[in-house]
């Protein structure tokens, strides 16, 4: 059975993007999901002089060793002044030390959501640009805009988002 890592760039307990990553994952079978939460993975901000100090911290090994174990992941970014939160960025960072290629060529399903109707258009675009430098084999992009119109009681509401984003689902385990 493939195994699938989910998560969302957020620290926030109440994200809106985990409730979106959350949701998509529920929308596939036969795979076995594991849901990360940031929280668990906070560590000091990165810097070389700190990683030339002391290495690097036991959260980015073993958020790294999370991502290894995976056939594929779904993401959901937050968007934080147009870009990555800077929980999201730290972890990325780090682990994008322990292993370069932090993405290891696997499918991945990017997301994002807000309140706001461009739907965490800059962080996707930031992070489409991004990742694949980091080996991310993006086969699905999705963007749920002005979340609390579109998306209730743990599932997106408004028909046409919603399968757009079964077939972005569809897309991604296909590619498995």
């Amino acid at each position: 059975m493939k195994n699938i890592i989910v998560f969302a760039g957020s620290n926030s307990s109440t994200s809106i993007n985990k409730q979106l990553a959350t949701y998509a994952s529920q929308l596939l079978n036969g795979v076995t999901v594991t849901i990360l939460d940031l929280n668990d993975f906070e560590m000091p901000i990165y810097s070389s002089d700190r990683e030339t100090a002391s290495g690097f911290p036991k959260q980015a090994v073993d958020f790294v060793n999370n991502l290894k174990r995976a056939d594929g992941f779904i993401i959901s970014l937050a968007e934080h002044n147009g870009a990555y939160s800077a929980a999201f960025k730290n972890i990325f960072d780090w682990a994008s030390r322990v292993e370069q290629k932090t993405f290891l060529n696997k499918p991945l399903v990017l997301m994002a959501t807000s309140p706001g109707a461009r739907g965490g258009a800059s962080v996707l675009e930031m992070a489409s640009d991004r990742f694949p430098r980091h080996d991310a084999n993006i086969v699905a992009q999705f963007s749920l805009p002005s979340f609390y119109d579109n998306f209730s009681e743990g599932k997106i509401t408004n028909d046409t988002l919603n399968t757009e984003l079964l077939n972005k689902v569809k897309l991604f385990k296909d590619s498995l």
